[in-house]
């Protein structure tokens, strides 16, 4: 999309962007569509703001929506009473005709920037960085921006960390939307059954809309609760390059929000990162901890991807936040490195979680399977500079990790026992299939359906495996598979 042509500069200075009308237009009922300007704060966007200083290290951090002749501050972390500036001559306004993050290591060395208020101004900005929120049919809403008073310069990682939490606001924004969408559709139906029922007058038929509504309300949180549930997960795995994943995700009620997580990211380099999790408790408030862990996991890992240091900056960021409130959660992090000799280093740091399986066929053709449990790691955010612990392995061709939720070992054996982590390594031992990511999570699914109550609590599996080289036609060496699976609902009341 050409969004912006460009003036010719004066030797050595930054040219100066032109907004492409016709675009302009289009981006401008993008903004209109979220119906976010003038809204009230909102704790989620203020956190990316604070994030973003906290981050960068700089006095002043803001989220702004760009309208048609203003710059309007959605979220502004050390920026007290400034609601909107101008639009022209603008940062922001500048910032949203670039594709990539825009970075002014000197802004009286800018043409553009020199005359923005905040930089002529009583504030004297000195540098600003600034990454576009873009939608998903790319129209650019606004800015993540970081400003400070002293001209600086950042790194490549740096840059991609602003333009990640650009990618969380709209997270956030697409969230919310969709949230505005339900409650208006909800309004109208309950205004459209209320004229209903009136117009009924008999008790009799009274009763039966009342039943009826009673069932469509029902129906309604389920699906509200499915829908939320599906942002707080990857829609789909990556594909890694020598390595199979797989996936599993069932709610125990479809009334309820569950709180079990997971993600597998790409890092610098040819680095990855996984983890999963489980927040303490159900519902809306397990909701805002489990986008919040996520967040924060994925954001920790760009800047320090050392599976001890991530766990750190989680607990940290659980116990000051207030709208986590009192809970906390249990995660397994991991790190990828590949290997020259094929396979993976895997660096797995525990904060409370169940032990993940390293599984693998001996020689004989039985399953050697052994518990990963790094010794010490506590729960995360429950309480300040708790210890965390992290072991390293190979993960090489042949070779699965399988990691899970408690659900799984709580689930009830027909003695009515709960399988526990001698139930499951014992049903690991006992396998006959291949040791693959897929097979892992189909067997799990499959011992789950066969107990008697199925599983009373989520269940969350994330399966990796090194596929063992085969040759493709073409005579070159393939290990690569991807399985993904949506969330699910068990149909308990």
């Amino acid at each position: 999309m050409q969004q912006a042509s460009a003036t010719d500069p004066a030797p050595g200075r930054r040219p100066e962007l032109v907004p492409d009308p016709d675009v302009e237009t289009a981006r401008i009922a993008a903004v209109r569509r979220y119906d976010i300007l003038d809204t009230p704060p909102d704790g989620a966007f203020d956190r990316v703001a604070a994030m973003a200083a906290r981050l960068f290290d700089v006095p002043v951090a803001t989220v702004t929506i760009v309208d048609t002749d203003r710059i309007w501050f959605k979220a502004a972390h050390g920026l007290e009473g400034v609601a909107e500036i101008g639009r022209d001559p603008g940062l922001c306004g500048s910032a949203i005709l670039r594709d990539d993050t825009m970075v002014i290591p000197d802004t009286l060395e800018d043409p553009v920037a020199v005359d923005n208020p905040l930089v002529a101004g009583e504030m004297g900005v000195r540098f600003y960085a600034a990454a576009p929120i873009i939608t998903p049919d790319g129209h650019k809403l606004g800015t993540v921006n970081v400003l400070d008073t002293r001209p600086r310069s950042i790194t490549e990682e740096d840059t991609a960390t602003l333009a990640d939490l650009a990618a969380i606001v709209l997270d956030e924004m697409e969230l919310r939307l969709s949230a505005l969408r339900a409650l208006r559709d909800e309004q109208a139906r309950r205004e459209a059954e209320r004229r209903h029922a009136e117009a009924e007058r008999a008790r009799a038929e009274a009763e039966r809309a009342a039943r009826e509504k009673a069932e469509q309300d029902k129906a309604a949180i389920a699906a509200f609760a499915s829908t939320l549930q599906r942002t707080l997960l990857p829609p789909a795995l990556p594909a890694v390059p020598g390595l199979e994943l797989a996936c599993h995700y069932r709610t125990a009620s479809a009334h309820d929000v569950g709180g079990d997580f997971y993600d597998v990211f790409p890092l610098d380099g040819d680095r990855w990162a996984f983890f999963l999790g489980d927040v303490c408790g159900k519902g809306p408030e397990a909701a805002t901890v489990t986008a919040l862990a996520r967040h924060t996991l994925r954001a920790a890992a760009q800047i320090n991807a050392d599976p001890v240091t991530v766990l750190s900056a989680l607990n940290t960021m659980l116990l000051t936040d207030v709208t986590a409130g009192r809970r906390f959660c249990t995660v397994l992090f991991g790190l990828l490195e590949p290997r020259k000799d094929g396979g993976f280093t895997v660096t797995i740091a525990a904060g409370g979680h169940p032990p993940a399986y390293h599984v693998r066929p001996d020689d004989g053709g039985t399953l050697w399977v052994r518990a990963v449990r790094p010794q010490g790691g506590m729960l995360v955010g429950a309480f300040p500079q708790a210890p965390f612990a992290q072991t390293t392995f190979p993960l090489t061709a042949g070779e699965s990790l399988f990691l899970y939720t408690d659900g799984l070992i709580e689930a009830r054996t027909t003695e009515g026992a709960m399988l526990g982590d001698d139930g499951l390594t014992g049903f690991l031992h006992q396998r006959t299939g291949p040791v693959t990511a897929t097979s892992l999570v189909e067997d799990s699914i499959t011992l789950l359906t066969s107990l008697p109550d199925g599983a009373g609590d989520d269940v969350a599996l994330l399966a990796l495996s090194v596929p063992r080289p085969h040759t493709t036609p073409d005579g070159s060496v393939s290990a690569t598979a991807h399985t993904a699976a949506a969330p699910e609902h068990f149909g308990q009341e």
